[in-house]
């Protein structure tokens, strides 16, 4: 019967719609509109609503996703094999800020229970961060760290953790290239984040290329500029721990001289509380990972609605990804506050271009056996779904990669699309919490701040019970409505945020290395 099957097409003018489903349906099933299925389609993959001629567009959005390889017949499984993908937006045939500001009510009256620094920023963690200026001294620190949780830890309940910041980075690198500044500033800005609120501290080894004093930013009075006004802000004595000084007599003497070094740390940050902080201080990245076909159906338009409320309240968001937006980028420009915004935008699709041009590959490189097996053809359907986690908020400034926010608002934090790549980038640039979206499912957690996980569909939502935070499957099966989705979700990080709600990435202890983007020569 009709009625035991559901359908869910975006657009009108679309001529392919989605299977809801579980396990989807079988050849011979009668769908809404009477389409007779003529072959099985698995649980969110496409069904042809007409009969497509071969060259014909696949439509879906509103938008050409595809065109046939060969005649499709109505109610045959469109999948990625009958499909050929769309060339890309041109990027000097696109019109910049050239859409009216919609008009959006301030809310009031909400705040975050946060840890405020010196700066003016609120973290939402409270956190001992140790980084290292070199991956030859990763051992050393997580042996140190997993020592201060287990000794020093317990005497300063008021301090979340203490996190290993580790990365590849230091040693047989050209850090005077000119896309070293990549890694070194997203090195630097991490340092920077809210949630550490200035207590950094660096494990260097003695002969790097990169220098503590240039992960730290000294000034040429030998004061550390990562918070201003900070306690914290001191020497470099203060804050570096290098194993090649020659005062150290062995392991020992340098995990001593480590653990004293990180008690001064502790006690600073043990006198910190949560207190009321402004909206305005809440720095939100949004991602998604695993996308499926259902990702631009539930989770991601949520995600944007939420987005919005969140900059409605003063709020700042970055959503990211260049290579899922590069295909959408004609719908973005228009979104830009200012031309120069919108040139910004055209910079950073125009650099990863040439940067996967260089590196031989292109853009189909991009939807993983997991996207296309959950529904989505191509990058081009993947990015139509990926931007609608914006919302419809102006976009005020485009970040570079490891570039640290600098307006309030919806932010562009231009990354790759690799899940840790993009969510350590996005610490960089400010971000205190993050939302992640996911069709396909990934245990994807930061020690550094906490990660919502929002299911597309229940199928997911239910199976993974313990470790997805939120359902937005239920969108689909008209359990709520787009709206209920995004104020549940809006109120969901303020919860996170405030420390009121636990994450279960934070519950579960699991959490995913930072890893640094490095476009530049490795020597």
């Amino acid at each position: 019967m009709s009625d035991s099957y559901v359908l869910i097409k975006i657009h009108e003018s679309d001529n392919v719609a989605i299977i809801l489903n579980q396990g989807g349906a079988p050849k011979g099933a009668e769908l809404p509109g009477g389409i007779v299925l003529i072959e099985d389609v698995p649980q969110g993959h496409k069904v042809a609503l007409t009969d497509i001629d071969v060259g014909g567009q696949v439509r879906r959005y509103n938008e050409v996703v595809g065109y046939a390889k060969h005649d499709i017949k109505r109610g045959s499984w469109v999948s990625e094999k009958v499909v050929d993908m769309p060339t890309a937006p041109k990027l000097d045939e696109l019109p910049l800020a050239t859409r009216e500001k919609p008009h959006f009510e301030p809310l009031e009256g909400y705040t975050f229970e946060g840890y405020k620094n010196p700066d003016g920023s609120a973290g939402t963690k409270n956190l001992l961060g140790i980084s290292t200026s070199v991956q030859c001294v990763a051992g050393i620190t997580d042996y140190v760290v997993k020592l201060i949780k287990q000794t020093l830890l317990p005497k300063y309940p008021n301090v979340d953790g203490v996190v290993a910041l580790n990365h590849t980075y230091g040693c047989g690198v050209a850090i005077t290239a000119p896309a070293a500044i990549v890694p070194i500033r997203t090195l630097q800005n991490i340092a920077k984040n809210p949630n550490f609120g200035g207590e950094i501290m660096v494990i260097g080894l003695g002969c790097e290329k990169l220098a503590p004093s240039r992960l730290l930013e000294i000034d040429d009075e030998q004061a550390i500029n990562i918070l201003p006004n900070s306690e914290a802000a001191k020497t470099l004595e203060d804050h570096v721990v290098s194993l090649q000084d020659e005062n150290h007599h062995g392991f020992q003497d340098m995990v001593d001289h480590i653990m004293e070094m990180a008690e001064t740390h502790l006690v600073r940050l043990n006198q910190r509380r949560r207190e009321p902080c402004p909206i305005s201080e809440l720095v939100v990245g949004m991602q998604c990972g695993g996308s499926d076909a259902f990702s631009g159906v539930t989770a991601n338009p949520a995600v944007g609605y939420a987005s919005d409320l969140i900059i409605r309240a003063g709020g700042s968001v970055m959503f990211s990804e260049v290579s899922e937006v590069r295909d959408g980028i004609h719908l973005l420009t228009p979104r830009a506050e200012t031309v120069e915004v919108g040139k910004a935008l055209l910079r950073e699709m125009q650099w990863y271009d040439d940067y996967l041009s260089q590196g031989q590959a292109d853009r189909s490189a991009n939807t993983t056996p997991g996207n296309k097996k959950g529904g989505l053809n191509n990058i081009v359907e993947k990015s139509l779904g990926s931007i609608t986690k914006s919302g419809n908020s102006p976009i005020v400034d485009v970040l570079s990669p490891g570039e640290r926010i600098r307006k309030r608002g919806l932010n562009f934090a231009a990354t790759p699309a690799s899940d840790f790549i993009c969510g350590t980038l996005q610490f960089a640039s400010g971000m205190n919490i993050q939302v992640f979206t996911t069709g396909r499912g990934t245990p994807y957690g930061l020690e550094v701040a906490p990660v919502i996980k929002v299911s597309t569909n229940s199928t997911l939502g239910k199976r993974w019970h313990d470790l997805i935070d939120m359902d937005a499957g239920r969108i689909a099966s008209k359990e709520i409505t787009l709206e209920e989705a995004g104020w549940e979700l809006f109120h969901l990080i303020l919860d996170v945020a405030s420390g009121r709600k636990q994450v279960a990435a934070d519950k579960l202890g699991i959490y995913n290395d930072l890893v640094l983007f490095n476009p530049a020569p490795v020597t």
